[in-house]
């Protein structure tokens, strides 16, 4: 029966209705932050020096100070740390592998958009065939090919009208006995699965966190790639430090072993003076020629984090001499949003529920649209005629009926990985909170060391002194003098470990309060499923 053009025009928006209506459902529970904290962090941080009643030592920039942004190293002034890193920038490899990461997690959020569009194909295909003359019928009889008469198909018949007969009479099938043919097709393939309940929006999202999570991996490995640089810089300097420290040492052995021997020969002094004075020499010299190992050691580092080859690169010597700045560290609330691993942890969360929609969905059908269109002719003269054309359309909808709790155990799966996630969250923040603690305490509590240990290798030069002057005078045996340099060596070697401490401790302290970085350099979801440039997507050579 025949509709109303009005019906008809009434249908059609009703059913367009309906599907974009069902096009903007989306199933899954909606995500929202979780807690990170059960209690909401103090004002302050408890080991920060602003806490302790202590006159001397580190301390630590005003609170109304601003926060550390972009190139945290220049805090230092220290103009070849600003050289390195900005090789380091450009040149790290690891730094570039988690930049490709990035670029890859972003291809997987185009590759979801497009799932939101239909698919169309074409498959032009030609076939040329011959079946054989040495076809029967049902009956056994070959086939003959008649060329007189009007073809008719009926029983026992089979023909071309107009031009003859071919098979035999009889009962059952008739072939073609010896024929060929020609079939030139063209056809234009088009499907389409609509997102009704949001199972292709959700993987977008899961695609888009996820590549936010890659973001912020990254900026979290730089900052370490970055904190290491800094570290082995100031380590190496530190061993340059203590190569000073022990050249001046053997300075003043030598002297003491010259003054012995010349005591010896004019009959003043003991052979066993002598004796005591070349050991001291002996052990100086090994001490020294073992510092050159690690200094090596961490040149060779620097060389690989700022990917040059260790074998063409070289640090000038220049012992450490500086004492940390003071580094603003904001207020433990700050934390969260400093920390680059917190923002990963946090966007892991949002693509684990994010996983949960995705299955919730294989609840609902699934609706596929399809439709074929295109020409096809047993010659390429009349492949594209009107007459040639063939099409074909119609949905297709599927259910699940049964599944033996496939589904529900998928969607708990999901679920349990989301709480896992949201416990993985809460201890990278609680990790946070120790690590600028634990920096806090360290830095604090060296510089206060060091001030004491100042005041000790003061008390141990007076000692070498006073011991020097008995010795001269012939009060104390050698021996005494040898123990008061030793004390004065190891207070000297004390003094230039905890210097390198206080420096390293106040690079890990920067890194755990984030560095420059803040969550508001995230990349958007938006910024994450832009198209990638040709520099983006050219292969490495």
């Amino acid at each position: 029966m025949c509709q109303h053009p009005r019906n008809k025009l009434f249908l059609l928006s009703a059913s367009a209705a309906a599907v974009l209506l069902l096009a903007g459902c989306r199933v899954g529970p909606k995500y929202r932050v979780p807690a990170a904290l059960p209690q909401v962090p103090p004002p302050i941080y408890k080991e920060s020096p602003t806490q302790f009643m202590e006159a001397d030592g580190w301390k630590v920039a005003q609170p109304g100070d601003a926060m550390l942004r972009g190139k945290w190293w220049q805090i230092y002034d220290d103009p070849q740390l600003n050289q390195l890193e900005a090789q380091l920038d450009i040149n790290n490899q690891t730094i570039k592998q988690y930049f490709e990461n990035f670029l890859e997690a972003r291809t997987l959020v185009a590759q979801a958009r497009s799932q939101l569009y239909p698919t169309l194909s074409v498959g032009p295909t030609f076939t040329r065939s011959r079946s054989s003359s040495n076809l029967t019928n049902a009956s056994g009889t070959e086939g003959t090919t008649g060329t007189t008469g009007t073809g008719t198909t009926g029983t026992g018949t089979t023909g071309t009208g107009g031009t003859g007969t071919t098979g035999t009479s009889g009962t059952g099938a008739v072939t073609s006995a010896g024929r060929q043919s020609s079939i030139l097709s063209l056809p234009f393939d088009v499907s389409w699965e609509p997102d009704l309940w949001g199972k292709v929006r959700n993987q977008i999202r899961e695609y888009q966190y996820a590549a936010q999570l890659s973001a912020a991996d990254l900026e979290n490995e730089r900052l370490t790639e970055q904190a290491a640089l800094a570290v082995y810089l100031f380590e190496l300097r530190g061993q340059d430090a203590l190569q000073d420290l022990y050249n001046k040492t053997l300075e003043a052995d030598k002297k003491a072993l010259e003054l012995t021997q010349a005591q010896y020969e004019t009959g003043v002094g003991d052979q066993i003076s002598v004796v005591e004075a070349q050991n001291t020499l002996q052990n100086a010299t090994a001490t020294a020629t073992n510092v050159g190992v690690l200094r090596a050691q961490y040149e060779h580092a620097i060389a690989v984090l700022i990917g040059t080859n260790p074998s063409d690169f070289s640090i000038p010597p220049r012992p450490l001499n500086a004492a940390p700045p003071a580094i603003p560290v904001g207020v433990p609330a700050q934390l969260l949003e400093r920390r680059p691993d917190i923002a990963a942890a946090e966007r892991t969360m949002a693509a684990a529920n994010a996983q949960i929609g995705i299955a919730d969905a294989a609840y609902y059908p699934t609706v596929t649209l399809g439709a074929t269109g295109g020409v096809e002719s047993s010659t390429l003269k009349h492949l594209f005629d009107w007459s040639s054309r063939i099409w074909s359309v119609g949905p297709q909808v599927s259910e699940t009926i049964y599944d033996a709790g496939l589904r529900r155990a998928t969607v708990n799966q999901y679920i349990a990985t989301y709480n896992a996630d949201v416990a993985s969250y809460r201890q990278t923040v609680l990790t946070a909170f120790q690590q600028v603690e634990d920096y806090l305490a360290a830095v604090r509590i060296l510089s206060h060391q060091i001030l004491q240990t100042q005041q000790a290798e003061q008390s141990a030069q007076q000692y070498v002194n006073l011991e020097m002057g008995r010795y001269r005078t012939g009060i104390d045996p050698y021996v005494n003098v040898v123990t008061s340099q030793l004390t004065l060596l190891t207070d000297q070697q004390n003094l230039a470990s905890l210097q390198i401490e206080e420096m390293t401790a106040s690079v890990q302290l920067i890194e755990a309060l984030g560095g420059g970085w803040d969550r508001s350099d995230l990349p958007t979801p938006a910024a994450v499923s832009k198209k990638l440039t040709g520099a983006e997507t050219t292969i490495q050579k």
